[in-house]
C-alpha cells in the first residue's frame, strides 16, 4: 500500500515560511492499494487537494473518520468526488449516544455552517458506523476501536492483502489517568491492540512534555508518550502526527531532535510532513 499525508496539523496553522515544510492543513491521509482501492483517513482541510488528485474514472472511495471534531471534518464539503454522481462515497465514523453518524454529519453539512445540505450532494452516499469489528473494504481488512479522546473517537488498523499493517490514531491520550506510562499488560492500554506490530503507526504527538503537563485530559499526547506507546506496541515505524498549530517548522525539528536523544528509539521514526509518501 502507498500512504500520502495531505494534512498533519491538529488545527489550522498560520500559513507562511514558518510552517512551509511541515504544512498547515488539518488531518487527512490517503491510502492506496496495489489493486486500486482508495481510503481517505479523516476529512480535514487537506482533503480538498486530495480530491483534485482523484482519477477521472473513480468509481468508489471510502472516507474513514476517526471522530467529528471540526479539524477532522472541515474539508469534507470541499471534497470534489462528493459532487460527482458517478462516484460511490462510503463514509465510516462513530455515532454518539443520541445520534447516528448521518444525523451528526448533517449538523455540519447544512446552513448556516455550510451552504450545501448532505442530501443535496450528487454522489451515491452510504454511511457506516464504527467500531463494527473487522470489515473488508476492497483489498483491505479494516479494524476499528474506540480510543481515549473526548467524544466518540476511534482508531483504525488497515491490513493489505500482503499482510502489511498501517495503524492510524491521530487524536489519542493513552497516558490519561496513569501514574506511569506506558502501562503493562499492553492490552490494557488504549489503542494498543490496533497498533500492535504495525508496520507504520501514525499517531498523535501534539505536545512537548512540558506542554502536556498543562493539557492533561485534552485528548492528546506528548511526543515522548508517543515514542513510549510505539515501543509498547512494537510498531516498526512511527510517524508523529497532529502537530500543534503553534509549533513552527523549527519548533518541530527541535522537539524531534530532543526527543530522539532522550528516548533513543529502537524503531524507525519519520516526521509527519505534509505531502510526504510512505510505501508499506
Amino acid at each position: 500500500m502507498k500512504v500520502k499525508l495531505w494534512g498533519t496539523r491538529g488545527s489550522l496553522a498560520t500559513p507562511g515560511p514558518d510552517t512551509a515544510r511541515y504544512g498547515g492543513n488539518t488531518s487527512c491521509v490517503e491510502v492506496r492499494g496495489d489493486a486500486g482501492t482508495i481510503l481517505v483517513l479523516d476529512a480535514g482541510t487537506g482533503i480538498h487537494r486530495l480530491g483534485a488528485s482523484m482519477p477521472p474514472d473513480l468509481k468508489r472511495i471510502d472516507i474513514l473518520l476517526t471522530h467529528l471534531h471540526m479539524d477532522h471534518i472541515q474539508g469534507l464539503g470541499f471534497f470534489g468526488p462528493l459532487y460527482n454522481p458517478n462516484v460511490a462515497v462510503h463514509i465510516w465514523g462513530p455515532a454518539s449516544s443520541t445520534q447516528n453518524l448521518h444525523a451528526r454529519l448533517k449538523r455540519y453539512l447544512s446552513p448556516p455552517l455550510f451552504p450545501v445540505r448532505l442530501k443535496e450532494l450528487a454522489s451515491k452516499l452510504s454511511f457506516h458506523e464504527v467500531p463494527c469489528g473487522e470489515v473488508d473494504i476492497g483489498e483491505f481488512k479494516v479494524s476499528s476501536a474506540l480510543v481515549c479522546h473526548p467524544g466518540p473517537t476511534v482508531g483504525y488498523r488497515i491490513e493489505s492483502a500482503e499482510g502489511r499493517v498501517l495503524t492510524y490514531i491521530p487524536d489519542h491520550e493513552p497516558a490519561l489517568g496513569v501514574l506511569r506510562f506506558p502501562t503493562l499488560p499492553r492490552e490494557w492500554t488504549s489503542g494498543a491492540k490496533l497498533a500492535h506490530n504495525a508496520d507504520v503507526l501514525i499517531h498523535d504527538s501534539q505536545y512537548t512534555s512540558a506542554e502536556y503537563a498543562c493539557h492533561c485530559g485534552w485528548g492528546h499526547s506528548s511526543l515522548n508518550q508517543t515514542f513510549a506507546f510505539s515501543a509498547l506496541t512494537e510498531a516498526r515505524c512511527l510517524v508523529p502526527f497532529h502537530h500543534d498549530p503553534s509549533h513552527s517548522d523549527a519548533d518541530l525539528d527541535r522537539i524531534m531532535i530532543e526527543t530522539m536523544e532522550t528516548e533513543k528509539p529502537a524503531f524507525q521514526v519519520m516526521p509527519g510532513i505534509e505531502g510526504s509518501t510512505i510505501k508499506i
